[in-house]
């Protein structure tokens, strides 16, 4: 039997045999939220919403696409031309994935500041990782598919990055290629996994929410809810916030998809991909610039692809390079000037990996790189040992209401 009692006949019938619709009553609905939750908090719904755009205009995209090099090309500039509003939805679609993006890192870097990784969220922390890496992967191999020069010089760049990896390096890039080089069988593989990996997105975006909603949602303060006081339910308060937060995105998205489409793209995309003909500066899309410069920094090939992968691998072990028991930067006077220091850092990094690696950009590049891997090495270990906190209130109730208030609501419990 279901744990609520439904009025619709047919929906209570359905519920008493399978008690989905009990289960988003509990999970969206009455779901206790702490009540002092901000805007930055936004983030984790809209990320969900872009996810929701890019697989169904994916898949309407892919109706007509051609995985094929000798018409890949052709096929893109038909769907802008011929697919009715076959444009919208390749802007759409192309812009998505920078707002994905752009809203995924927020959602990280709201985390970083406010503890989301620390006790008990350590799980729901690496399944965030997980979902930025399929993120990163499906991003890539979509990038390569419109096979205009900086799709087919990027995949070549990349894929050949495995080939430093010693004794299979060599056997992972020929697996990738389908072959000796970037060809058929490579678009045909990237095509198959583009299409996958969103669905494989979608499950492990699943085992986050399920992860959620066990361990609870963080708040501001970085203090666990001390009970119903402290909550309020999910719905209306908190979905009329995140409608509210998807206007405002839908402004700030729908400005590029119409007014500026092309603005996070590269001109030499719109060229037929030539193997004859390297572009002068070849750079990823902007999302990955970051890394590209840490890849850069290291004279090595090998030492820059560890440092590469290790710049996201490393953020599986923040929950025990952090050793402070205060989760929020509110109540860290010190840790709140770094973690700003440190998002000014993944700042230049952006910068210098769209730069050609010459003259200061590289020792630029390096020093960034450097602070990087110690931001999370040295300085977090520090502070957490030596850093003196400010007190953190009793409750969340405490700093929302007047302390009298707060008092006699806290004696009623």
């Amino acid at each position: 039997m279901s744990g609520h009692t439904f009025q619709n006949k047919a929906i209570r019938w359905i519920d008493e045999r399978m008690p989905i619709f009990t289960v988003m009553q509990h999970s969206a609905i009455d779901y206790p939220t702490p009540k002092n939750l901000n805007y930055w908090w936004n983030f984790g719904s809209l990320a969900l919403f872009v996810l929701v755009i890019m697989l169904m205009t994916g898949i309407f995209l892919a109706m007509s696409y051609t995985p094929h090099v000798d018409y890949a090309f052709t096929s893109v500039e038909r769907i802008m031309r011929d697919v009715n509003y076959g444009w919208l939805l390749r802007y759409l679609h192309m812009n998505g994935a920078s707002m994905f993006f752009i809203v995924v890192y927020i959602h990280i870097f709201r985390g970083l500041y406010y503890g989301s990784y620390k006790a008990p969220r350590e799980l729901l922390w690496w399944l965030g990782i997980v979902i930025l890496l399929v993120m990163m992967a499906t991003a890539f191999m979509g990038y390569v598919l419109p096979w205009g020069q900086m799709s087919f010089w990027g995949a070549t760049v990349i894929t050949n990055l495995f080939s430093a990896i010693p004794l299979v390096g060599e056997d992972i890039v020929t697996w990738l290629w389908g072959g000796f080089s970037v060809d058929n069988p490579t678009l045909n593989r990237f095509f198959a996994l583009h299409y996958l990996l969103p669905f494989v997105l979608v499950a492990v975006v699943f085992l986050h929410l399920w992860a959620l909603h066990t361990t609870k949602s963080g708040n501001p303060l970085g203090i666990d809810v001390k009970g119903p006081q402290d909550t309020i339910p999910f719905h209306p308060y908190y979905t009329i916030k995140d409608l509210f937060g998807v206007g405002v995105f839908l402004l700030f998205y729908l400005f590029f998809v119409f007014y500026a489409p092309n603005f996070f793209g590269e001109p030499d995309n719109y060229i037929p991909a030539n193997p004859l003909v390297t572009p002068p500066h070849i750079v990823p899309e902007w999302y990955f610039l970051p890394f590209y410069a840490i890849l850069r920094a290291v004279p090595d090939k090998l030492g820059g692809v560890v440092l590469m992968f290790g710049s996201i691998l490393i953020l599986f072990a923040l929950p025990w390079l952090d050793r402070s028991r205060v989760r929020s930067a509110r109540f860290r006077p010190i840790y709140k000037q770094v973690f700003w220091l440190f998002l000014i850092d993944c700042i230049v990094l952006g910068y210098i990996g769209a730069k050609p690696p010459e003259g200061a950009f590289i020792t630029i590049g390096r020093i960034a790189t450097a602070y990087y891997f110690a931001h999370f090495l040295i300085v977090m270990p520090l502070l957490g040992r030596l850093e003196k906190p400010r007190p953190v209130p009793q409750s969340i109730s405490a700093p929302v209401l007047k302390p009298a208030a707060a008092t006699a609501q806290m004696e009623k419990v």
